[in-house]
């Protein structure tokens, strides 16, 4: 996404590919120490088998290591209910720049002796040392997970759907996600995905996973009465883990449950979401940016790009982590366009930076992105970043040109 782990210059490629055995897993307090060239789903398997899931998964789950993904600090879908891996990663075994094995490998979930140090690796992109062992907490399976998707007339519904949300169901909530319109064409038009539910200015998935189906569904039934009673959705499909779902209408006066069909489950409704970026990637050549803005703003840069570029983009859409102020804002166009590049770059930055947001909410800096941490973090922590990596990497061997400014 950013160009973190692509070799740009005269690099040497470090694989950790061979590193990948479970070293340890503990049944009762669920800490997982594996090597950091684990694939993710590989992991995940591993510890479902044990009653146990990972606190993270996206997309790339197939491909991907659990080094990198604690070295780039990955989100993904699970970040709403378990939190960031600053979090759920208790320790690390890292090779700093001059060969030192730092072993912080530890499996406690309280040791308050001096700094964290693994707080500095754990985002770090690779430019301060490379992660060779993970240890990190896995929360218990869920025995029961539904996904609800939504329709919504406008944004401002989406916010109060995800209020209702937060307050009706509680613990249970694991996921929240929106797309726009612009989001589900695209997904119909180049993957032949069908809508499940009427067509909608703004469409919103949410997930729920806890240990009592029959507590979950009373819960979700209700929430579900709710939101159509009051309008904030028009339209929804409910989808349970025992492969049924079921269908929502809004009546004339009251939300009625429609039918109930065997054979649709939930990896059907986030199908919907996750394939977005193939969709997209079928339009054209494509701008992206992962913005955190206040939940409040968070769709007003989408609808003001879409005036300021007009025939110029092909399709400028928002989608992304809702529960977590996360936007992916995607332009896309027939081909590659300087001038376009250059409506939209610094304008989306400054943008951002007038709400006080991140320019990169989780896909981190890399090389496309060093240039503008200056937007989201002040002079004082750009210069204190600058000497923490002269500390540890005195001659700039590890991941070099990336996450920090170029001099000027």
């Amino acid at each position: 996404m950013v160009g973190g782990s692509t070799p740009v210059f005269d690099e040497i490629i470090v694989s950790t590919a061979l590193m990948n055995q479970v070293i340890s897993f503990h049944d009762v307090s669920g800490v997982l120490v594996c090597q950091a060239g684990c694939v993710l789903e590989e992991l995940s398997r591993h510890v479902e088998a044990r009653g146990f899931v990972m606190p993270l998964d996206l997309g790339a789950k197939g491909s991907c290591h659990i080094g990198g993904n604690v070295a780039t600090n990955a989100g993904g879908l699970r970040f709403l209910r378990y939190g960031s891996l600053r979090g759920t990663v208790l320790g690390l075994e890292v090779v700093l720049a001059d060969g030192t094995v730092l072993n912080g490998l530890t499996t406690l979930r309280k040791d308050n002796t001096g700094y964290d140090l693994k707080q500095l690796f754990i985002g770090s992109e690779g430019t301060l040392g490379v992660i060779t062992a993970v240890s990190i907490l896995c929360p218990p399976k869920p025995s029961a997970v539904s996904v609800a998707f939504l329709g919504c007339p406008g944004f401002a519904e989406v916010l109060q759907t995800f209020r209702t949300c937060r307050a009706m169901l509680g613990e249970i909530l694991s996921a929240f996600e929106f797309m726009d319109a612009a989001c589900m064409e695209l997904v119909r038009h180049h993957l032949r995905l069908a809508c499940p539910v009427q067509e909608s200015p703004f469409y919103v998935l949410i997930e729920t996973s806890g240990s009592a189906a029959g507590h979950d569904a009373e819960k979700l039934s209700g929430f579900l009465e709710q939101v159509l009673g009051s309008g904030l959705v028009t339209d929804g499909t409910l989808a349970t883990d025992q492969r049924r779902i079921q269908v929502w209408r809004l009546g004339p006066s009251f939300p009625r449950h429609l039918k109930s069909e065997r054979g649709l489950g939930p990896s059907t409704l986030w199908a919907l979401r996750e394939r977005i970026t193939e969709a997209l990637s079928r339009d054209g050549y494509v701008y992206k940016y992962d913005l955190s803005l206040p939940l409040d703003r968070l769709y007003d840069l989408v609808s003001d790009l879409r005036t300021r570029l007009g025939p110029r983009a092909r399709h400028v859409v928002g989608y992304g982590h809702l529960g977590d102020g996360n936007l992916h804002l995607n332009v896309t166009a027939e081909a590659f366009s300087a001038s376009l590049l250059g409506a939209l770059e610094p304008y989306v930055y400054e943008w951002t930076a007038r709400q006080r947001g991140s320019v990169s909410a989780e896909h981190g800096l890399g090389f496309k992105k060093k240039d503008v941490l200056g937007y989201s973090k002040p002079p004082a922590a750009v210069r204190l970043m600058r000497q923490l990596k002269a500390l540890l990497d005195p001659k700039g061997i590890l991941n070099p040109y990336k996450t920090l400014p170029a001099r000027t």
